[in-house]
């Protein structure tokens, strides 16, 4: 098993923010095949292979994936794709 966690601060509404979070799970799921629902304040996914969450909070928001044997070598580009899509809806990495 392979774990990303990736943890960004905002400065944006929650309502943005959630949608935000909305956009990176579509996104991935495109990319991916990912399925996703919300669950409170947090987005769960999952596929065979692949099951994480986003969990957004007023000003952080904290994206988790865990990845089976098989998709471990994608690891890397996944995270890499977590990142950009979190520079772009909630700025840079401090």
């Amino acid at each position: 098993m392979s774990e990303i966690r990736v943890v960004r601060t905002h400065g944006v509404t929650l309502k943005r923010a959630r949608k935000g979070a909305e956009q990176i799970a579509e996104e991935l799921g495109e990319e991916f095949g990912l399925d996703h629902e919300w669950d409170g304040d947090t987005l769960r996914f999952q596929r065979m292979g692949v099951a994480g969450h986003i969990e957004v909070g007023k000003k952080e928001v904290e994206i988790y994936v865990k990845l089976g044997f098989l998709l471990m070598a994608l690891g890397p580009r996944i995270e890499h794709e977590i990142n950009r899509f979190c520079d772009e809806h909630f700025g840079p990495e401090a």
